[in-house]
């Protein structure tokens, strides 16, 4: 196997993505799986989970789904030793559950003196302990064998300040932290078999938020004309255009990374619109 092909193999490597049963989950699963790796997916919904098992299994390679909250300990341990028994090891963690909740959200008709604590609260549980608490006991496995690559997700919210979005932008910007914290943690006590990054997309177009950025005739909606004004690329990104850096990421390829938070943003995060 020459340089390049070795440094990107990811054959018979061990993934697990929490959320991976949604639309960034199910997209980054599918591009492992083409990679040579072996993918758990988790989930809350247990016949949502299986469905996309079903639907990822006919890319090949092997795929299980395990339903989990990752908000629950008892829950992530239960997996962890499942998988450590099936596989043998974990390589790769992939911290994508999360999302935002409108409990958090600020509309037009309200302000940020509106919103209730307990929605903030939970809106920054599910994105920031919901990371924390995975990698805490995955990558304590990893830990064991000085070996592995955990890749959290943030979000644009973290770079910039995005109106309406107050909860999951402090959630975000703790993952930011979190990961810096954690890769140099790692590192110095566990060696540089371990490492931690994040990916931080940008505006994605998906079904979940296809109404918020378009109208109903397809054209952009004027919260989605303010974000392409403000894109190089000027367009939204696909899901699967975040698989070249997953990939990379969890690989040896990026052997001497980490701590890095990898803006993947049409160039959204360097441009002021002027």
């Amino acid at each position: 196997m020459n340089y390049i092909a070795d440094k990107f193999n990811l054959d018979k490597k061990v993934a697990i993505i929490t959320g991976g049963s949604g639309v960034l989950g199910t997209a980054m699963a599918g591009g492992l799986l083409n990679a040579g790796a072996r993918v758990v997916i988790l989930g809350r919904d247990e016949e949502k989970l299986q469905r996309k098992v079903v639907s990822l299994s006919e890319i090949g390679g092997r795929v299980i789904g395990r339903k989990c909250d990752v908000l629950k300990k008892d829950e992530i341990r239960q997996v962890n030793y499942e998988v450590l028994d099936k596989f043998g090891q974990i390589d790769i963690l992939i911290n994508a559950a999360g999302g935002n909740m409108s409990g958090a959200t600020i509309d037009d008709e309200h302000t940020v003196f509106d919103m209730d604590i307990r929605d903030f609260n939970e809106v920054t549980d599910l994105n920031l302990n919901g990371t924390v608490l995975p990698t805490l006991i995955f990558g304590k496995s990893m830990a064991d064998r000085k070996s592995g690559s955990i890749i959290n997700l943030s979000s644009m919210a973290s770079f910039r300040a995005i109106t309406r979005v107050v909860g999951y932008s402090a959630a975000k910007a703790g993952v930011d932290n979190f990961t810096r914290w954690m890769a140099v943690e790692m590192a110095r006590k566990f060696g540089e078999g371990i490492r931690v990054n994040a990916i931080a997309p940008g505006f994605l177009l998906t079904e979940q938020n296809r109404n918020l950025l378009t109208d109903t005739d397809g054209s952009l909606s004027e919260r989605g004309q303010s974000i392409i004004d403000v894109t190089p690329f000027g367009r939204f990104g696909d899901p699967e255009e975040l698989i070249g850096a997953i990939l990379w990421l969890a690989g040896d390829a990026s052997g001497f990374v980490t701590g890095a938070v990898i803006p993947i943003d049409g160039g959204f995060s360097i441009f002021n619109g002027v």
